[in-house]
């Protein structure tokens, strides 16, 4: 696939530099034929960086039906070639909503949340309605359009890792730590439903100034979900293509083998050779798939924390009391338990405890 754009319109003033990264720089420039300030995505011209910007522009293009000022999505003014670069022109928008909340405070009232939220979720709908999905949802990619005169007027930018709904594979794992969410780091399927945890996340970090589920990995952050909401549901677990490297299976064999046991039908309850012959006993079966993965799974291993993370985490254990405290909602309700027989208290306590996390060595 290629692209092609319009020549050089724009003059780069000389140090306005508004972001970088591995791909290049965003720059404060002056469009030479309407004269306006704008802020231009220079992408270097690396073969993996040109496919990049290939990818990105064909989202905006599919964005362009959308109003920008209705929809809380950036104005695009299309790309150029700078030489060998790729510069893609949006709108100049203020500052993002993280800049905003380190410059000004460290949390938003509910009052300030319902606006800034609303919009940004307008955005996701309007997106989703025409089959994208954002993919990095978080702060930084919210802008306060100005926060002087509107400081909470904000619009979604950034679609570098946008994708459309119908082509995103299994197993891809993507956007930023933080606000990634349980089914994509467990490799199940996943749709546009993650933007939305992505938002539930930033609901949490802009009511108490602090990030909900703060992992450096994809096992802190399937950890920290797992001790504050519990265990994914079972059919998403059964799905992913990491789970066995967050979560181990012997708690189902152990339920699958009393259930065999304890079968009311005698004629299907199972014999002494073949209680020998469960996996539950057979050690050689977890050792085999750890040996002999399926070739159609990736191979990932997450990061196991090592003993200074361990710390870390426990100290600051103390200070997320706080914000659990004032985040309650969050946690799941416990139900009032009916009256059961013994057999069905006993599956029934199993089922619900939680899986093992798997701990380092």
């Amino acid at each position: 696939m290629t692209v092609t754009g319009c020549a050089s319109r724009v003059k780069r003033h000389h140090g306005d530099i508004l972001g970088d990264g591995s791909f290049g720089v965003v720059a404060k420039c002056r469009n030479t034929k309407t004269n306006n300030i704008v802020a231009v995505k220079v992408i270097r011209g690396k073969e993996c960086f040109v496919h990049s910007a290939i990818a990105e522009i064909a989202v905006l293009r599919r964005l362009q039906c959308l109003d920008s000022d209705t929809c809380s999505i950036v104005q695009w003014n299309g790309f150029f070639f700078d030489k060998e670069n790729i510069c893609i022109d949006f709108e100049l928008l203020d500052q993002s909503l993280r800049d905003y909340l380190d410059g000004t405070k460290s949390r938003l009232s509910v009052g300030e949340l319902r606006p800034v939220l609303h919009q940004v979720a307008t955005a996701l709908s309007h997106m989703h309605s025409i089959g994208i999905m954002h993919m990095d949802l978080k702060p930084d990619n919210i802008m306060v359009v100005d926060r002087h005169q509107h400081p909470l007027k904000v619009k979604l930018i950034d679609f570098g890792m946008a994708h459309p709904i119908s082509v995103v594979k299994q197993g891809a794992c993507m956007g930023t730590m933080y606000y990634c969410a349980p089914e994509m780091l467990l490799g199940a399927p996943f749709n546009e439903c993650i933007d939305v945890w992505a938002l539930g996340l930033i609901m949490a970090e802009l009511a108490t100034g602090c990030i909900l589920y703060p992992g450096q990995a994809p096992y802190d952050v399937i950890r920290f979900v797992v001790e504050c909401q519990g265990q994914p549901p079972d059919h998403v677990l059964d799905s992913g293509w990491y789970t066995r490297q967050y979560f181990h299976s012997d708690q189902k064999l152990f339920i699958s083998l009393i259930k065999s046991t304890l079968t009311l039908d005698v004629c299907n309850r199972i014999k002494a050779r073949e209680v020998l012959e469960h996996q539950f006993f057979a050690s050689s079966h977890t050792q085999e798939q750890r040996r002999d993965p399926d070739p159609h799974q990736p191979n990932i291993q997450p990061p196991i924390p090592h003993r200074a993370a361990e710390i870390k985490e426990k100290n600051q254990r103390k200070d997320s009391k706080k914000k659990k405290d004032e985040f309650k909602f969050i946690k799941l309700k416990k139900k009032k338990k009916p009256s059961v027989t013994l057999p069905e208290c006993l599956f029934g306590s199993l089922c619900r405890s939680q899986a093992r996390i798997k701990e380092e060595g």
